[in-house]
């Protein structure tokens, strides 16, 4: 069974505006960069869901390169906030 385009998109949008937000509201740099690691995760579903509707491998393997950059500043952004702590 799988999940519709829709409600994919959806949580993307969520995500974005969840980011976004943060983004703009946040003063510490980590937040921020934690912030924008939600606004990477959000382009990387929209990317891989529009990958798999038209089955292009192309689009996948650039949401998963998009999945590790988002990675790599979830860890930086984790290492910020340890240090303030």
């Amino acid at each position: 069974m799988a999940v519709p385009i829709t409600h994919l998109l959806y949580l993307a949008s969520g995500l974005f505006v969840l980011g976004l937000v943060g983004v703009l509201l946040r003063r510490s740099p980590g937040r921020q960069l934690l912030a924008l690691v939600l606004l990477l995760s959000a382009t990387g579903l929209v990317v891989a869901t529009f990958a798999r509707a038209w089955a292009q491998t192309g689009g996948q393997v650039f949401a998963i390169l998009l999945i590790i950059l988002t990675a790599v500043y979830a860890i930086v952004g984790a290492a910020l906030l340890r240090g303030r702590a």
